[in-house]
């Protein structure tokens, strides 16, 4: 994918990536950086699905399902984080990678750092936000 800019702008004006381009706020990982996101995702997914059997069996009080915001929580970031080609964590430390996992290079513009910075709370909203709403739907099941 490639990714256009207005004549005179650093903002982006289309949003077609080459998975093998650092671009602020838009795109700060490569395909080794995505899987590992995705496994994490899995993970999450599967831990927050054990919890949940565990607290039906063991008879817990339905306000202990809220522990489902966790779990769910790091699914749902884990999964954006592949999607968007861009990780939070590092978004937060002005970092990026498209090589072998491991080979973090720093981001030397303090404009993208900014931007990156943005983006990965976004992030970490989002999938805070997705566990709250299924750690909420799960404490209103009857079961």
């Amino acid at each position: 994918m490639t990714l256009s800019m207005a004549a005179g702008s650093s903002r982006p004006t289309g949003i077609t990536l080459d998975e093998s381009s650092y671009v602020p706020g838009v795109c700060n990982i490569g395909p080794a950086e995505i899987a590992s996101r995705r496994r994490s995702g899995h993970v999450g997914v599967i831990a927050s699905v054990v919890l949940l059997v565990v607290l039906i069996v063991i008879d817990a009080p339905s306000i202990a399902r809220w522990l489902l915001i966790l779990p769910v929580a790091i699914a749902a970031s884990g999964y954006l984080q592949a999607h968007l080609r861009f990780c939070a964590g590092f978004g937060a430390l002005g970092e990026f990678n498209f090589g072998p996992r491991g080979n973090v290079e720093m981001v030397a513009d303090r404009d993208a750092r900014r931007r990156d910075r943005i983006k990965a709370v976004q992030i970490g909203l989002a999938g805070f936000g997705i566990g709250f709403v299924v750690a909420a739907v799960a404490v209103a099941l009857p079961v």
